[in-house]
């Protein structure tokens, strides 16, 4: 029998980590094996901090052991209480941190633009207990970064970006983690960037550093001396040797990205069913995901994944479901928008390593899925 060469291929995934060259990574932590230091603010963390202010433009980076507790630690440095403005099309680490520090999410609808929270409903949710705003970049999208600063200074409020997918991303030229009061970044092992696991608050104001310190190490100030009450959030050496491994190659991934990205958009942009993300002008990408909207309703964008998946290739309903519809949450929100992307959105596979060939392959199959009766 001859099978289609489709299913002749290797199986195709979503996402696949960089990696730096085996031999660049174990000279980098050689020397971890004399002196034995791991942890506690080795060199390792404290020379990749340095190299990311400059990669993000601003004076302070703290790095953490991942993004989520980068984002709880950076609500207790703020002083966040009561009500924080965010949006349901996010990740569950979002809400979570919120949830988990006793503040209440209200839900922001985005826009169907470019996914990130609509900045015209903003200003009717707030409430004298709204203390901030956690806006979300999506897919490298970066958020309406002027409107929001011009309303968070109106009405006093703080703002903390959850840039999880905008590392290395420009606005207008201006590096996106010098917006807001602080910016989390994520390092997982997925993202355009990695520490395998790991994460990083960037800031400009100096006056924040000791409280991050302090929070991420116990409150620990001394031998003998503990002057605050803190968590254990630090960053350790051998992530942070794969992240000095991993940054000289980021702006070569990014190139590499944008080139599939590129693929993409000229392989589909004329199938009448998709609706391909719009990249605001001014904005410098990283490329982070390459999501397509599916017209119709969900099941025209379940059907579709369940084809690729027949054919060896794993996209990923991302974000789905919203958070409002999570099992552990019972919100109540309006948010029509966010609800309609969330249904009929997918994630294709995207990462530096994949082919050209490959992203053809990809491509021939959603054209081939989206001809069938």
């Amino acid at each position: 029998m001859n099978l289609p060469q489709h299913d002749l291929a290797p199986p195709i995934q979503v996402t696949r980590p960089s990696m730096p060259e085996f031999e660049a990574y174990v000279e980098m932590i050689r020397p971890l094996f004399e002196t034995r230091w791991l942890s506690n603010n080795g060199a390792h963390v404290r020379a990749l901090e340095s190299e990311l202010t400059d990669v993000l433009g601003v004076p302070y980076v703290s790095l953490l052991t991942n993004g989520h507790l980068a984002l709880e630690t950076a609500i207790d440095v703020l002083g966040l209480t009561g009500e924080v403005i965010t949006t349901p099309f996010t990740f569950a680490s979002t809400t979570h941190a919120l949830v988990r520090k006793g503040i209440t999410p209200v839900f922001c609808d985005i826009n169907p633009i470019d996914y990130t929270i609509d900045v015209t409903k903003l200003e009717a949710l707030i409430t004298e207990k709204t203390t901030a705003i956690l806006p979300v970049h999506v897919y490298g999208n970066v958020c309406h970064v002027e409107e929001i600063d011009r309303i968070a200074k109106r009405y006093g409020l703080k703002v903390l970006y959850d840039a999880a997918h905008a590392f290395g991303v420009t606005h207008d030229g201006q590096s996106i983690a010098t917006y807001g009061d602080m910016s989390m970044f994520s390092f997982h092992a997925t993202k355009v960037f990695h520490t395998i696991e790991g994460g990083a608050l960037a800031y400009r104001d100096g006056a924040f550093k000791t409280a991050v310190d302090l929070a991420v190490n116990f409150g620990i100030t001394g031998p003998e001396s503990v002057e605050a009450v803190g968590g254990n959030a630090k960053m350790n050496e051998f992530q942070a040797a794969m992240g000095r491994c991993n940054l000289p190659r980021f702006r070569d991934d990014v190139r590499k990205r944008r080139a599939i990205v590129e693929r993409y958009d000229k392989r589909l942009k004329d199938v009448p069913t998709l609706r391909l993300n719009r990249r605001a002008e001014g904005t410098e990408s990283n490329y982070a995901y390459y999501p397509v909207l599916f017209k119709g309703d969900r099941r025209r964008r379940d059907e579709m994944m369940d084809w690729l998946a027949e054919h060896g290739i794993f996209a990923r309903k991302y974000f789905y479901p919203l958070v409002t519809d999570f099992a552990c949450y019972a919100f109540e929100a309006n948010v029509p928008n966010a609800k309609y992307v969330s249904d009929r959105i997918l994630t294709l596979p995207l990462y530096p390593d994949l082919t050209m060939e490959m992203v053809d392959r990809i491509c021939d199959v959603i054209i081939e899925g989206g001809n069938r009766p």
